[in-house]
């Protein structure tokens, strides 16, 4: 009995590492697919603005509606709105949408805000609805309903689009009729205020600079990232408009959009600056969100794209782009079985299998570093500087590997949850939004401890090959769990 139950393990181990080690070489084919497109990507870019500057006049400029869907945004509305009024456009040809959920004094703000900017000849308005069905779904939903403009900018409360943001992105639309959606890099705030933050921003670098490009470079499947991009409106309307079946509408309808035949481009060189979640309850909720909604995207489109016609690739990198969140639940897996595979190891697998483990978990871990890494040095002149935190960057991706793996396993299962907002501080925090103390905080204590026992377990055995591995684990759960404590009990500014 025990044979049997410890080959099911070795043979459940090995699988999900190998299973990890496919998703670490799809990092290394982003990183091939991002080089290789690049020079022609900012060829047909600078050639776009080029013939654009030289032909267009104001009045052959497309009617654009800007939204901003927000729910109690107190520190951030007003600075988005005077951005947005800001921006750059001929005039009589930019229509402004504040879609207003909110329930404390953001309404009152907003308002005031509103009146002031109207009487400045900005054509404004704020739409509201008697309930949140749909959350920010529903309500870009609803403004669609209204919008007069053929293109659709959207912008989340948090973000701060330059003045040339609209006539930088419009050309693009203007060149390709059948353009339906663009994307814009997102920039960082406030990167600079903590390691939590630092971390993230690299993070999130690795998938503006590489991921998106490599996608959108070479004709793959590439996902709207919920704000700092444009629509145009018909290819929202011919794919069956916003849908809250997911809690990542905006991954839901990108990939609507192209199934339906519409083109999707990145700009990387269009940077819009947004606040990145300092508190890492925020954070954890923000990822939470982004794993269970990309599950469930994947439970709803993956089984009709995968039997349509189209090349292989686009489809196997479909298949790994909306399951990516799947490798936090086979990490936490092997933090689990990492002590009884010991046991069983000392039983039945020999050194040479053993090494081949480590050498799968040392690739497959390896391969998002170097994903970043490439992130960084594409990205800005001092990347140098900048790496140093990539470290931190695996063990803070390893610590919240039991929040999203529960945020997997309620997708899987279909359990529903609701919209959870992501609070921001704004440039200066007037108004303290709670973020609840998840469970989950101790459960990555605890994971953290018993990944420590079997560290020790491994050393003493004398397996240092695991060991490294044990010690991220270790340490990733250890201050993922800790620093939600520290956070939760008012520590932090």
């Amino acid at each position: 009995m025990w044979q049997l139950l410890s080959g099911i393990m070795i043979f459940f181990y090995i699988a999900v590492a190998a299973s990890l080690l496919l998703y670490g070489i799809n990092c290394y084919v982003m990183i091939f697919l991002y080089y290789r497109g690049r020079e022609k990507a900012e060829r047909i870019r600078r050639d776009v603005l080029e013939r654009f500057g030289n032909s267009m006049s104001d009045d052959n400029l497309p009617v654009i509606t800007t939204q901003i869907a927000v729910y109690n945004e107190f520190n951030v509305i007003e600075r988005i709105i005077r951005a947005v009024c800001r921006m750059r456009y001929p005039e009589g040809r930019h229509e402004i949408q504040i879609l207003d959920d909110s329930t404390d004094e953001t309404r009152e703000l907003i308002d005031r805000v509103v009146s002031e900017l109207s009487i400045q000849d900005n054509d404004i308005h704020v739409i509201r609805r008697t309930d949140r069905t749909g959350f920010k779904a529903g309500a870009m939903a609803e403004g669609l309903r209204h919008a007069r403009g053929e293109l659709i900018a959207v912008f989340d409360a948090d973000f701060v689009p330059s003045q040339d943001f609209l006539l930088s992105a419009v050309p693009f639309f203007v060149e390709d009729a059948q353009l339906g959606l663009l994307q814009a890099r997102w920039g960082h705030l406030n990167s600079w205020r903590s390691l939590l933050t630092r971390v993230q921003s690299i993070g999130i670098d690795g998938h503006f600079m590489i991921e998106q490009s490599a996608r959108t470079w070479n004709g793959l499947y590439m996902n709207f990232n919920g704000t700092a991009g444009i629509w145009r409106k018909s290819a929202i309307e011919d794919s069956g408009g916003w849908q809250w079946d997911t809690l990542t509408e905006d991954m839901d309808l990108s990939y609507r959009v192209q199934i339906a035949g519409w083109h999707t481009t990145y700009l990387p060189n269009l940077v819009v600056p947004a606040e990145i979640p300092e508190d890492v309850r925020a954070f954890k909720s923000q990822q939470f969100r982004w794993a269970k909604g990309s599950i469930q995207t994947a439970l709803k489109l993956l089984p009709h794209l995968l039997r349509s016609p189209g090349p292989l690739l686009k489809k196997a990198e479909a298949f790994f782009h909306l399951t990516h969140y799947l490798v936090h639940p086979m990490m936490l897996t092997l933090s689990l079985l990492a002590l009884p595979v010991l046991t069983t190891w000392q039983m039945n697998l020999g050194e040479l299998v053993f090494i081949l483990l480590a050498a799968l978990l040392g690739f497959s871990m390896v391969a998002p570093t170097m994903l970043y890494f490439v992130g960084q040095r594409a990205g800005y002149p001092d990347w140098l500087k900048r790496i140093i935190y990539l470290p931190f960057l695996v063990i803070i991706g390893v610590g919240i590997a039991v929040s999203n793996s529960r945020a997997v396993l309620e997708a899987i299962i279909g359990k529903e949850s609701g919209f959870v907002r992501t609070p921001k501080r704004g440039h200066r925090e007037i108004k303290r939004y709670t973020v609840t103390v998840p469970w989950s905080a101790f459960l990555e204590i605890l994971v953290g401890l018993y990944c420590a026992c079997s560290l020790q377990y491994y050393l003493l055995a004398g397996k240092y090959l695991i060991g490294p591995f044990l010690a991220i684990y270790t340490a990733g759960f250890l201050f993922i769990g800790m620093l939600t404590v520290f956070h939760s009990a008012g520590l932090s500014k």
